[in-house]
Parts: C-alpha cells; sequence; structure tokens
C-alpha cells in the first residue's frame, strides 16, 4: 500500500510522564489499521498530534509524501483528517442538521446541507432525518451524526476512538460495513477499540504501544484475541475462574420498578421485575443512555422508590437511603468514578471512609477512626494493585484505571451481601480488567448477589450467570448465558422485551 500517514519517532512528554516515546508507524490508503494499548499507553495522545490538538516535542509526519505539521484541527481537516472521538460532542437541544454544520469548517444553506445529510446517510446506510433532535436520538444515531459530518468533509483519513462501545451487535455489522465502503474507495481509517475480535475482523494492520513506545506490529487476523492482548500488556493474561458454585435464597428482588429520570434528556425506568439469588451474577447490558445510572441509583438507594418494588433477603427497602442499605449490605459502584464515586479533592483516606465508615466501624460515638480508615485504605491499594504514592493523595491525581481500581476493592473488601456495579473495568487495562472480574466471580463464591451493568458483552458472558438488556428504561427476562448467541443478545438490547427469541435451528412460529 502507498503509504498516506507516515509518523516517525514522534515524541511528546509531560511533566513526570513520556506520553509517547519515539513513535513511528504509517498507514496506507484504504488501509484499516488498528492503534492497540492499554490504558495509558499514549494513544490519545498520539491520535491528538495527528488531529492537531497537541503538538509534537520531537519528530515528523509525513502526509502524502509532504511535510505535515497541523498546529489546529482545522487545519488537520483542511488536510483531509477527520476525527469521530470517543464521546460525542453534540448539542442535544438542537436538530441534526444543526449540529453537522456546527462541526463544518464551511456549511451549506440549510436546504442543501439536509440533502447532503440525507444523500451521504443513505449511500453509508447510516439513514438520518435532518430534522431530528439530537436528544431524541439513540447513542447509535448519535454516532451517526459524528460519522455523516465528518464525511460530508471528503476525509482521506478517518480517526476513530471506541466506535463501538455505544452499539448493539446489529449497529456494529452496519458500522463495520459502512468502514469496508470507505476503505474501497481509499479512505484510511486509524481505528482504536479495546474490543479485541472486532479488530480481528475488522483492521489489515495494528501497532501496539506500551508505556508509550511501540512494542510491535502485526496483521490482527493472524493473532488470537489472547496473543494481542498479552502483546499489549506485555504478561500472560489468566481466564477468571468462575468455580463450582450452588445459589442461595434470593437476595434481591425487583418488582415492576418505575422510576422518572430526574434527566430531562434521561430515560426512567418503566415497570422493572427481577430477582438475583446469593452467588449468583446477574449481567444487564445495554447501549450507553438506556436508563443504567438511574437503575443504579435506584438499587443503591439514591433514588427512593415506591413501597414493595425493591426487597433485600425480604425486607422491603424503597425507602431507606445509602447508608441504611449498607447496614444491610447492599453496597453500589456507580459508572462516573471521579465525582460520583470517589470525592476529587479528598484523599484516598477521607474517599474509604466516605463509604466504609459504616461497614467498617470507623465511627465511634461521633469520632472518626482515621487510623482505621487508612489501614482500610493501604489494604485496599495493596490487594487492587492501585498505582498511587499513598493513601494520602488526592483521588484526581490517580489515573483513570487506577482510581476505577480503588473503587471497587474500596466495595469489594467490606464483604457485600448485594454488589451492584456500572461498568467495573471501564478504563482499565487488560490484567486489572481480568483481576477486578475475578474478584467479582469471588463475591459470588462466597455468596453475595451481583449485579453487574456493563456495555461491554465480552465482559458479562465472561461473568454471569444470567443475562439480561435495558431499552428505553425497560428490562428484557433474564436468560441464562449458556447458549445464548450474539444475535439474540443484540435483540435483546434493541427492545425484544418479554419476547422468546427463536433460535436459530427452531422452525418459524415455534417456540425455541
Amino acid at each position: 500500500m502507498t503509504p498516506l500517514l507516515k509518523i516517525e519517532n514522534l515524541t511528546k512528554a509531560y511533566p513526570g510522564v513520556v506520553a509517547n516515546d519515539h513513535v513511528s508507524f504509517e498507514i496506507g490508503e484504504g488501509e484499516v489499521h488498528a492503534l492497540l494499548g492499554e490504558n495509558g499507553a499514549g494513544k490519545s495522545t498520539l491520535v491528538k498530534m495527528i488531529y492537531g490538538l497537541v503538538r509534537p516535542d520531537e519528530g515528523a509526519m509525513t502526509l502524502r509524501g509532504g511535510a505535515y505539521e497541523p498546529a489546529t484541527p482545522h487545519i488537520a481537516r483542511q488536510n483531509g483528517i477527520a476525527m469521530v472521538f470517543q464521546h460525542f460532542s453534540l448539542f442535544e437541544a438542537l436538530d441534526v442538521a444543526e449540529n453537522v454544520a456546527l462541526g463544518m469548517e464551511n456549511p451549506p444553506p440549510r436546504r442543501e446541507l439536509a440533502r447532503r445529510i440525507r444523500e451521504v446517510s443513505e449511500t453509508y446506510g447510516l439513514p438520518l432525518d435532518p430534522a431530528r433532535l439530537v436528544g431524541d436520538l439513540s447513542a447509535g444515531e448519535r454516532q451517526r451524526v459524528e460519522i455523516i459530518r465528518c464525511l460530508l468533509q471528503d476525509p482521506k483519513l478517518l480517526i476513530m476512538d471506541e466506535p463501538t462501545s455505544v452499539l448493539t451487535p446489529q449497529e456494529v455489522d452496519i458500522l463495520f460495513e459502512t468502514l469496508r465502503k470507505l476503505s474501497t474507495e481509499g479512505t484510511a481509517i486509524l481505528y482504536i477499540s479495546h474490543k479485541l475480535e472486532e479488530i480481528r475482523t475488522l483492521c489489515q494492520g495494528a501497532t501496539i504501544l506500551r508505556l508509550g513506545k511501540v512494542v510491535g506490529s502485526c496483521n490482527p487476523r493472524e493473532k488470537s484475541a489472547r496473543e494481542l492482548a498479552e502483546m499489549m500488556v506485555g504478561t500472560t493474561l489468566h481466564t477468571p475462574d468462575r468455580g463450582g458454585k450452588a445459589l442461595g435464597e434470593v437476595a434481591l428482588a425487583v418488582k415492576n420498578l418505575s422510576v422518572a429520570s430526574a434527566n430531562p434528556f434521561g430515560t426512567s425506568l418503566r415497570d422493572i421485575s427481577f430477582e438475583v439469588r446469593k452467588g449468583e451474577v446477574l449481567g444487564i447490558g445495554g447501549v450507553a443512555g438506556n436508563g443504567q445510572d438511574d437503575l443504579l441509583l435506584a438499587l443503591s438507594g439514591e433514588t427512593r422508590t415506591a413501597p414493595g418494588t425493591i426487597t433485600v433477603l425480604g425486607r422491603p427497602v424503597g425507602a431507606l437511603g445509602p447508608n441504611e442499605r449498607r447496614r444491610l449490605g447492599v453496597l453500589s459502584a456507580p459508572e462516573e468514578r471521579l465525582g460520583h464515586a470517589a470525592a476529587p479533592d479528598m484523599s484516598l483516606t477521607e474517599n474509604a471512609l466516605l463509604t466504609a465508615s459504616i461497614r467498617k466501624g470507623l465511627t465511634k460515638n461521633g469520632f472518626l477512626d482515621w487510623a482505621g480508615a487508612r489501614r482500610f485504605a493501604e489494604e485496599v491499594i495493596a490487594e487492587f494493585d492501585v498505582r498511587t504514592p499513598g493513601p494520602t493523595r488526592a483521588a484526581r491525581s490517580l489515573s483513570g484505571g487506577n482510581l476505577q481500581k480503588f473503587v471497587i476493592g474500596r466495595e469489594v473488601m467490606q464483604d457485600p451481601a448485594v454488589f451492584v456495579v456500572n461498568q467495573p473495568t471501564w478504563g482499565v487495562d487488560a490484567s486489572a480488567a481480568a483481576y477486578i472480574r475475578q474478584a467479582l466471580l469471588n463475591l459470588a463464591l462466597q455468596g453475595a448477589a451481583i449485579v453487574c451493568i456493563s456495555q461491554d458483552l465480552d465482559e458479562l458472558m465472561e461473568i454471569s450467570d444470567r443475562f439480561a438488556a435495558l431499552n428505553e428504561g425497560r428490562l428484557s427476562a433474564p436468560r441464562p448465558v449458556e447458549g445464548l448467541t450474539i444475535e439474540e443478545i443484540g435483540l435483546m438490547m434493541g427492545g425484544a422485551h418479554g419476547m422468546e427469541v427463536a433460535h436459530p435451528e427452531t422452525p418459524a412460529g415455534a417456540v425455541a
């Protein structure tokens, strides 16, 4: 392939860390190239330099044979570089066409723009209505807005950061068809994802980063997902052990739970019912924004619910707040670790005290046991390998992955009877993710009931006994994970609520 973009010895250092250390690789015209690496490997800094958001300290880039030194994203776009970020940059109160116009250098008149949006979106299999309000769109449709905004500028290189994290399996298939079509037309794609089976399916080449350095390159189709993961982390990975377990009595029961979302663009919970037994892991999947946060708030006690909707070990808890539920053994770890799970400016010791004071007996007669809180924080740091100088450091000083390990460890080490967790391994590296998943399985082996909410389907299939999907605030009927296919999961995530999904071998009209 003719090199479209060539990177030579690109280096970027920040105080105390070298984010990219003499990174070199190239992308050919029409190539779909993966950029792999664990959290903190330097992927984000590298693509920001390509897109003009960050200036390199050393090294050079060549685009189509000429020197390429983008000082701003505006210059990058003028040179045919486009980027779809992991976190959408859309205004929910504006419609699709208005959002697209805001991201273009020279948007055409409204009527012409609407015509081009329809034309391009249909051509690439991503249909969009330019007049729809973005706040009313699903996560998958919002991603289409970001992609179409890029395609309208005829990019030569499209950078995509974790593009499938908010998509159902069926939407992933549609996206991949679009990317393959772009590739055949000569557009190069730099693809960042932690979903290694997707990398193996889509990409023709891969560059692996570790601690800011290139440690390898390969054709991902010639490697297994495990081999790719071990190249990323530099160690042998161990598959979590589910062990043998017997399920006990119902620990958590939810019946006809309906909760109005406090967010005007949020998703209200509608008539949710399920049970989780002692020793069981219930996995709840779904595209982001379908009520996951609201479900955790209701289960943890941050949102009070109607009498009789939630019971723990037979006791109604809908009227109880988080502290009362913690006394009963109901613990939780929300998705937003900085600001919700942890107070940013408080030390790790103080953050340990915030949730462990009841279960660990860190208060007595109105006095705080700071020595005990420090010991507990140190135990969490040691047990979960949290990389930090010590428990006196502020939560905001930790990397996202290390703070996540601290937050999960802090709850797990309080021996919960019921543990509700949202996105347990979000932003942590492969080895740490495996450790966290094993910790959840160990909790279940000890008799805890676990509700694991995650957008990572591989994770849910690995640790769950049963699976259910959230869609528009409704929960599908939980089903045993064993024998569940990715097609069935996709239907459940897409809204097949209360339906028996036919197995492939089941005749039409028959019940699976």
